[in-house]
């Protein structure tokens, strides 16, 4: 499948690991992404273990929890990527102007307009844009680490719906955002690691954005349950949607590539899951008529336009819409649930691996990384490694984010593993 090149940048490494070549080691991400992430407390627990500088870690992204893997954790770490996000979060507002905040009892730095308040069940509520006078958009259960979005639907009238109602978030890229990708990707690029960004509005039907926890009061159709059923019955609505949504991102795109250039290696597009742990949200026949079209367009203007690889995510038994998404150009797939039906990391690797570049697929994070020995975990990371990394095309990563909770001493035995694999 490829030939061994010897690296010594993490730029390198990861550019040849994407072009499916076999570079000096696999190259690792943690925190490139909202999928590729650790979770806030496991971030301190890092810190601590490698002895780093003692600081409260900033939660980059508040809807996961997602703490900020800074440069003095990445280097500890080994990591080869640096992730760009935009200038605000999922609820709205932007990341910045940092203050304190009590996760469970951790010391953490959240931004300014991350604004809660505390119901009678003890759940913690965040609101849009930090505004408490609207309604909140997210939930946290008493004792929990991550907050739920919160469904605002408001009663559908069948004759009344517009598919600019779900278009709102959507919008011509401003200034100031383009001034923050330009400033983050010149920094991300200063470090000398591999570079993926996440540019927004190219998530078709994602399920984490319908319910538009950034908006004070989204229109349209917001319920999960209601989103699901339409993408079976209300077809033409969600064709309009898509169709305006994909203008928008193409010429966002545009914007962005002139501004940015080559100094980005993936772009993360999409974080719509198609797969269940046993099945499917759909069949590959509405894959392929209702979401398709539009990641074919999509991929097409960056293939053409950019050297930028792009990465897809989706959970779950995905394995019967491979070849589809592979068809609608998408360079990478994450996070390879090894451990849903279909999913056998062998047959992957046989079947696509000149085709896909596997990131994540590493490690089980629902049994092995969180509950298991280390000694189950250094096993299981070595023979993963062993099935996908000949021949390139593998990025290390854990099975999604790495949850609260997690034992840092099994993360420090994967992390070593695939040291020790590459040694």
């Amino acid at each position: 499948m490829g030939t061994s090149v010897k690296n010594k940048s993490s730029r390198e490494r990861l550019v040849t690991a994407l072009d499916h070549k076999e570079p000096d080691r696999i190259p690792i991400d943690f925190g490139g992404t909202a999928v590729s992430g650790v979770h806030a407390s496991c971030v301190a627990a890092l810190r601590d273990h490698y002895g780093l500088e003692k600081r409260p870690v900033r939660i980059h992204e508040p809807f996961q929890m997602l703490g900020l893997v800074e440069d003095d954790l990445r280097d500890a770490m080994g990591l080869d990527v640096v992730g760009v996000f935009p200038r605000k979060t999922m609820f709205g507002f932007p990341a910045e102007n940092w203050k304190c905040w009590q996760l469970n009892g951790l010391e953490v730095l959240v931004p300014e307009g991350f604004n809660t308040t505390v119901d009678a069940h003890g759940d913690t509520l965040i609101y849009p844009e930090g505004d408490i006078t609207a309604p909140a958009s997210g939930r946290m259960p008493r004792g929990g680490y991550f907050f739920d979005a919160i469904v605002r639907q408001p009663p559908i009238e069948e004759e009344k719906l517009n598919p600019e109602d779900n278009l709102e978030e959507f919008a011509p890229i401003s200034r100031e955002d383009l001034d923050h990708f330009v400033g983050s990707v010149r920094q991300a690029a200063a470090t000398g690691g591999a570079v993926i960004a996440s540019f927004g509005g190219t998530a078709f039907g994602d399920i984490a954005l319908v319910p538009a926890p950034s908006l004070k009061y989204p229109k349209g159709i917001r319920d999960i349950a209601e989103w699901y059923v339409s993408t079976s019955s209300r077809q033409n609505y969600i064709h309009k949607i898509f169709e305006r949504q994909c203008e928008i991102a193409l010429k966002n795109l545009e914007r962005i590539h002139a501004a940015v250039g080559e100094n980005v290696d993936a772009v993360f597009l999409c974080g719509t899951d198609f797969g269940t742990q046993t099945s499917a949200f759909c069949s590959v026949k509405t894959f392929r008529a209702l979401y398709f079209p539009y990641y074919k367009q999509v991929n097409d203007w960056i293939h053409s336009h950019t050297l930028w690889k792009t990465f897809k995510h989706s959970c779950g038994s995905v394995a019967r819409f491979i070849p589809s998404f592979i068809e609608a150009g998408f360079d990478i797939l994450n996070p390879v649930q090894c451990s849903a039906a279909g999913m056998e990391p062998q047959q992957l690797k046989a079947n696509f691996g000149d085709s896909l570049v596997f990131w994540g697929g590493g490690v089980d994070t629902q049994k092995v990384l969180p509950f298991g020995a280390a000694s189950e975990v250094r096993e299981q990371v070595l023979r993963r490694c062993e099935i996908f990394a000949p021949g390139g095309g593998f990025v290390f990563n854990t099975i999604h984010n790495i949850q609260a909770a997690t034992p840092v001493e099994n993360i420090v035995a994967m992390i070593d593993a695939v040291k020790e694999f590459g040694s």
